[in-house]
């Protein structure tokens, strides 16, 4: 057993004594209960410790530690006790400390000797035992995420959306319009997020005016504190998506998870509420309504969406859920005729709304959801006997506008090596944007993390890809980009993109030809003829 060393005990002998008799404990302490599923978070376990004065009524120090952590958390809690408790005790040591764990105050014995503190046994604990019970019934009392009769149904119709997926054709300014005129709400305003490969879900939001405000803050805020409260000032119910088993390191597309592996999120944001994270019955009925009628209105007018975002309406007969019993009965209604309507001209307006911004117009759009994540990413050279090879033999090849000058030891190329399904998405969605149309490095700027080069793709639809983050002060990187400038010096500028399989096998990280399924023959373009500046991090507007 550990003991405390002698500097220690001689710090705590100095305390003043009172007489005062102290209950300690450790209990296993859950934030959710058992047959509460519905929460709005996972219910989470630890070991609550607590060292209350009995004689005075208060709590001198608490901690929540790990299950499996060790005896010694208890005497690390019992010393903040002593030397920094919580207002409004003062530092002090007890006269005598009682626990209900034998083993515990045998423990405890050990430790504190020399200290002149009894340590007893007693059964029970009267203070903690009723310190606890208050503690479980704030928990008991946290309302679910949603009411109990209407949770099935919300859930079973937010897994249809997903599958629905509007965010594939949807961008988040085409707003559509859900006209209700019940429950004291006329019309709810649909921005669907997901189209950039980021948050998944949609904001129905009660007023256009608050719509607006939104953007127009989200678009010139790029201060934190600034972009935070402008989140708090929506007046709109969500429904965001997330991965169940939610543990890893890097972020993950939830695209690409099997719909088993999901689950939806709903919530409540108001100026004057804040962010809450569960709705009322009103609320959970008002979402149902407008997630069937959205569901319906997607089957009917998908295929015209997918095209362009045009003028479109329908309107649907959606029945009230027998479980809502309260809000059914009221005017006797059994159902609802909804409206839904795309907006297009609130739409061009918002988009104007962004490009009015100062230097917006000259500036293309920025992506990050062309690399598949978990591909290799690398600045790397093809040798010129090679590259007449792989000309012939990829399945898909884009020659240079321009004869290439073969000087120098080959062609610089940025490789990017992934698994041959991603590679074949990548390929065709590069075939989609027109092809590539040059290859650039931009700095950038990051408040958290310092300075770094954006390792930018240009395709023929105008749209910048980051394709890769380099470090400053990466000495790898500087040595790579050097040669690779030096490299592109002598081939006037002419380089190359390659796209290859066989990131997991054995070929990862130097692929052979036969795994290379593309090549791009263009041009590097410089940050002066890029013309965008260093660019700094900022918060999308897709932000839940």
């Amino acid at each position: 057993m550990t003991g405390l060393n002698t500097s220690t005990r001689r710090r705590l002998r100095q305390l003043s004594q009172i007489p005062s008799v102290w209950e300690g404990d450790r209990r296993l302490f859950s934030t959710g209960s058992a047959d509460r599923s519905l929460e709005a978070e996972p219910a989470q376990e630890g070991d609550c410790i607590l060292w209350v004065d009995r004689s005075q009524g208060v709590v001198r120090s608490m901690d929540m530690v790990p299950p499996d952590m060790g005896p010694e958390a208890i005497v690390r809690t019992l010393l903040r006790a002593m030397e920094q408790p919580h207002n409004p005790a003062k530092p002090a040591r007890p006269q005598k400390i009682v626990v209900r764990d034998r083993e515990v105050q045998f423990y405890l014995r050990g430790v504190l000797q020399e200290l002149g503190i009894t340590v007893e046994y007693m059964p029970e604990l009267p203070l903690i035992d009723e310190i606890f019970r208050s503690f479980q019934d704030v928990v008991n009392s946290r309302p679910p995420q949603l009411p109990p009769a209407l949770a099935d149904r919300l859930n079973q119709q937010a897994h249809t959306l997903w599958k629905d997926a509007p965010w594939e054709y949807l961008e988040d300014s085409q707003i559509i319009a859900i006209e209700l005129n019940t429950w004291d709400i006329e019309t709810l305003y649909l921005s669907i997020m997901g189209n950039m490969g980021m948050e998944y879900g949609i904001l129905l939001y009660r007023s256009l005016d608050s719509l607006k405000q939104f953007r127009q803050r989200a678009l010139q805020d790029e201060d934190f504190e600034n972009m935070e409260e402008a989140f708090l000032q929506q007046d709109c119910l969500f429904l965001t998506y997330e991965a169940i088993d939610d543990e890893e390191e890097e972020p993950i597309d939830l695209a690409t998870l099997p719909p088993s592996e999901i689950q939806p999120n709903f919530g409540n944001l108001h100026p004057l509420e804040g962010l809450r994270s569960f709705l009322h019955e009103e609320e959970t009925l008002t979402l149902s309504v407008a997630l069937e009628a959205l569901h319906r209105f997607f089957q009917q007018h998908r295929r015209a969406l997918t095209e362009e975002f045009i003028a479109v309406n329908g309107r649907y007969r959606i029945p009230i859920p027998i479980e809502a019993k309260g809000l059914a009965a009221e005017g006797a209604k059994t159902q609802i005729s909804v409206q839904v309507s795309t907006l297009p001209d609130l739409s061009q307006e918002l988009q104007e709304m962004a490009e009015s911004l100062p230097g917006a117009s000259s500036f293309p759009v920025l992506r990050d959801d062309l690399v598949p994540e978990g591909a290799l990413r690398a600045l790397s050279v093809i040798e010129w006997e090679t590259l007449e090879q792989l000309r012939s033999s990829v399945e898909v090849y884009q020659g240079a506008a321009t004869p290439i000058l073969t000087k120098g030891d080959g062609l610089p190329i940025i490789l990017v090596q992934t698994s041959q399904p991603k590679a074949k998405t990548l390929i065709q969605n590069l075939q989609e944007a027109g092809g590539l149309k040059a290859i650039c490095f931009n700095p950038g700027e990051d408040p958290f993390s310092g300075s770094y080069d954006l390792g930018l793709l240009l395709t023929d639809n105008g749209e910048l890809h980051l394709f890769a983050e380099f470090a400053d002060d990466d000495p790898s990187y500087k040595v790579a980009r050097k040669q690779w400038q030096q490299r592109c010096k002598k081939t006037r500028n002419a380089c190359g993109l390659v796209i290859a399989k066989g990131v997991t096998g054995a070929s990862r990280g130097n692929p052979k030809p036969k795994d290379m399924l593309a090549l791009y023959e263009t041009q590097v373009m410089t940050t002066e003829e890029l013309g965008l500046g260093p660019l700094e991090l900022r918060f999308m507007i897709d932000w839940v």
